[in-house]
């Protein structure tokens, strides 16, 4: 069987096994084009992501992910679905317990919570062009009127709150991201289109209180017509963090 489509909650996941197992898993959290029906999803249709998922499955790797309720901003309700979506998968398949994650754009902030709530066991993470913190994120998207509209309905969505609530939460929230001395983290930015760079310059300030905290991150920026290399540099991030099971 290459892939299994089930349902939990209300929502899509899918499981794609390899030919031959090395007994790790992939939790992948999508960006906003992110999507799983009963059939199909988002990383068998788009050609990159299809080529990408191809790497990992011939290194491999099981990879999983769910439809996360579609544009999920990062919302609790899509972090304890990913988390029911990892003790499922721990349960039901024969894999090492602590799981890799690749997370893009919004997924971040999925990714985030998760490690930050210490319970999931992430061995190593990777972060594509990520949104890592949304008061930041909103920020920009001021300077587009119709962007910042559909971002904001989408918040109240997903949050099932409305958005004077969420900004004193975000407020609350904007200090740097989570991230502890455990766990290995790689940021892959794409320059590809104005949004990239305006993030990269964000990433680029954080990165120098990651390097004074003495942080496991490694940023590594991508130019678009060399995307494809991106599949190797997981594989090799991920390689060097399975010495220890």
């Amino acid at each position: 069987m290459e892939s299994r489509n089930f349902k939990l909650d209300t929502e899509w996941s899918v499981i794609h096994y390899p030919e031959r197992p090395n007994g790790f898993g992939i939790l992948t959290i999508g960006d906003e084009r992110h999507f799983v029906n009963s059939e199909s999803s988002f990383w068998t249709q788009n050609e990159g992501k299809r080529s990408l998922l191809n790497i990992l499955k011939n290194e491999g790797y099981t990879v999983f992910y769910s439809n996360l309720y579609g544009r999920h901003w990062g919302s609790e309700k899509a972090v304890e679905l990913t988390m029911r979506l990892c003790s499922h998968i721990v349960r039901n398949e024969i894999l090492n317990t602590s799981f890799h994650v690749v997370a893009e754009g919004m997924g971040a902030l999925v990714a985030l919570k998760l490690l930050a709530n210490g319970d999931s066991k992430i061995r190593s993470l990777v972060l594509i062009n990520p949104i890592l913190s949304l008061s930041a994120h909103l920020e920009q998207e001021k300077e587009n009127k119709f962007f910042y509209k559909k971002l904001v309905a989408e918040l109240e969505a997903a949050y099932e709150t409305e958005i004077s609530k969420l900004l004193e939460r975000f407020d609350d929230d904007s200090s740097s991201p989570a991230f502890n001395k455990e766990t290995p983290v790689k940021i892959i930015h794409v320059l590809s289109g104005n949004r990239a760079y305006k993030q990269s310059s964000i990433i680029k300030e954080l990165s120098v209180e990651w390097e004074k905290a003495d942080l496991p991150v490694t940023v590594s920026y991508v130019l678009p017509e060399k995307v494809l290399q991106v599949g190797s540099q997981i594989v090799r991030f991920f390689t060097k963090h399975e010495q220890v099971l």
